[in-house]
């Protein structure tokens, strides 16, 4: 069965990638950027099956245009991608709180609206997939990209009250949850500042780290789209995916470590109850 998506950020990366692995699977597809004609290329093979739409995923009229045009020109919707975002490294200190607006509006807002835009039309039709493109800085906390860390967290806990509240109206929720990928991402795309020279050691190393790595991170796009295609026919998909082997580690890492945090802090936790009532006299 042919089926429809919409993809946010397609410009570049991630989403670039997978617009063009839609089209090459057969599927439809809306790909969506701020400047559409930054599409061409990747559309002019698709004939009618791949459209190009104007899209600032913080404008929630834009989104509701795109969901009706989509819906409109290509017969439908299945899928809604949300892949838009980017995240800068700077020290929590020297992040302006305009920065911090920034990219949590576009990183969180930026799916919650285009989500919403969505929701009533899977409703009414009963199916529907939502694929929301996190991060494992959505899992673990990434030095130097508080505000990154911030929204894609919020992400996660969003997406985990959406997949609640749509699974009995037959949508699907899966949380994407990328390593290190070779795209723009650390790249142009990426701001980076060391800060005050106290956090040399925390996100200078991130700072040095991230320029080294633009252009060697273990992650291979193409290969992503595969496996995001092959989780959105799943007929019960995860609620998360771990995209590359250093995603997996370091998401089983900070998971063992949470547990065990938890466990060894038990007794406190629990003491914080009103003591158990006596038991009635017979």
């Amino acid at each position: 069965m042919t089926r429809t998506w919409l993809i946010t950020g397609c410009s570049r990366g991630l989403g670039r990638a997978l617009a063009e692995a839609v089209i090459a699977s057969g599927d439809r597809v809306a790909a969506t950027a701020r400047d559409p004609r930054s599409l061409t290329d990747i559309l002019a093979a698709a004939g009618d099956r791949a459209i190009a739409l104007p899209l600032d995923v913080t404008d929630p009229a834009a989104a509701e245009r795109a969901v009706a045009e989509t819906v409109d020109r290509l017969g439908g919707l299945d899928i809604v991608v949300n892949n838009a975002g980017y995240g800068d490294v700077a020290p929590v200190e020297d992040t302006s709180l305009e920065a911090f607006r920034a990219q949590i509006e576009t990183n969180l807002f930026g799916t919650i609206i285009v989500t919403k835009a969505a929701i009533p039309l899977f409703r009414a039709q009963g199916r529907g997939r939502f694929l929301q493109i996190s991060s494992i800085g959505g899992r673990a906390g990434a030095t130097g990209r508080a505000p990154y860390s911030a929204a894609k967290f919020g992400v996660e806990g969003f997406s985990e009250v959406l997949a609640s509240e749509m699974a009995p109206l037959g949508v699907h929720v899966t949380i994407i949850e990328p390593g290190g990928f070779r795209t723009d991402f650390a790249g142009a795309s990426t701001r980076i500042s060391e800060g005050h020279p106290a956090y040399a050691e925390t996100v200078g190393k991130t700072a040095a780290m991230q320029r080294a790595y633009d252009g060697h991170q273990p992650g291979d796009p193409q290969r992503a789209a595969q496996a995001i295609i092959a989780v959105s026919k799943a007929e019960k998909p995860p609620l998360r995916l771990v995209l590359g082997k250093d995603a997996y580690a370091r998401a089983e890492r900070t998971d063992e470590a949470r547990l065990a945090e938890l466990r060894a802090w038990r007794e406190t936790s629990l003491s914080t109850d009103f003591p158990a009532s006596a038991p009635h006299a017979g």
